[in-house]
């Protein structure tokens, strides 16, 4: 772990950055990171994959390792994949902010008949970031138990780092058409498309081009692991570049199987320049949170 300390280390130094900022990093209750760990050592059905994590460490070492790397900034990414689930999840993730000042106050939420109260709730109490996951949850995003939701997380102008691609496996709410619709309704919603929307990364990158609030955050995607089933297009390249400014470091740590150094070299072999790599590692972050 030391030699990837080092590297992300000289990665920021080379750059002039005073740290970075992780809009994808995952923090939960500990008996349900286990299942999902438990879940990626089995290969499940939505990967199938060999999936060693990295970082299967205790809460307080994770925090250690995130805030020795210079990560100034990172999340709480949780998500419920049943009804139930989502309040006390923020209710756990309002506590771990409280109590990590560099977290930046996630939430989530589900399509349930309370979710426009939890929702707001967690809004007043400083939720700044939250997390939806079309695949896990399996449900449709334009679900009419989720308008209020959208409504308002549009109106708060509150962004939600949002699993909307079909990657690793296809949903059936999954790809650019369902969370499009979303947008067509809510132009003004600050949706950052996790994983850079593999393996649909054109149509989410036509979805950014038509609406000013996309993002897009780099998690996994162009990593040695993942080009291996899930290649960004060589020909995307040029609008990647152009939308430098809506592009956000994101690296899924803990649960990646591979070191966290390898998000960013991954990035920086995209050959894009150090103005770009500077602006998604840390300066398009700090736009848009104001930290």
């Amino acid at each position: 772990m030391g030699d990837d300390h080092d590297d992300v280390v000289r990665f920021r130094q080379r750059l002039g950055l005073p740290g970075l900022i992780d809009v994808h990093t995952h923090f939960m209750p500990e008996r349900v990171l286990r299942k999902v760990w438990a879940y990626f050592d089995s290969a499940g059905p939505l990967t199938g994959l060999e999936w060693p994590i990295a970082y299967r460490h205790e809460e307080a070492e994770r925090l250690a390792v995130l805030r020795s790397f210079g990560v100034l900034r990172f999340t709480s990414m949780l998500y419920p994949h049943k009804p139930g689930m989502a309040a006390w999840l923020n209710d756990w993730a309002a506590d771990f902010a409280a109590r990590t000042p560099d977290c930046l106050h996630t939430a989530t939420f589900f399509p349930e008949p309370d979710a426009g109260r939890y929702v707001r709730e967690a809004v007043e109490a400083g939720a700044r970031v939250f997390k939806a996951h079309l695949q896990v949850g399996a449900y449709d995003p334009n679900d009419p138990l989720l308008d209020p939701v959208w409504g308002l997380l549009a109106e708060a102008g509150i962004p939600v780092v949002t699993h909307c691609g079909s990657g690793p496996a296809p949903g059936k709410h999954t790809g650019p058409g369902p969370i499009g619709r979303v947008l067509a309704r809510h132009p003004r919603l600050p949706l950052i498309v996790a994983h850079m929307g593999m393996p649909e990364y054109a149509e989410f990158l036509t979805l950014a081009e038509a609406y000013p609030e996309v993002r897009l955050d780099t998690t996994m995607a162009f990593t040695d692991f993942v080009e291996e089933f899930s290649p960004f297009p060589t020909a995307e390249l040029g609008r990647l570049a152009a939308l430098g400014d809506r592009v956000l470091l994101g690296t899924d740590f803990p649960n990646i199987p591979y070191p966290y150094a390898h998000q960013l070299h991954a990035l920086e072999r995209l050959g894009l320049g150090d103005d770009w790599l500077r602006a998604v590692c840390h300066d398009n972050a700090k736009a848009l949170f104001g930290v």
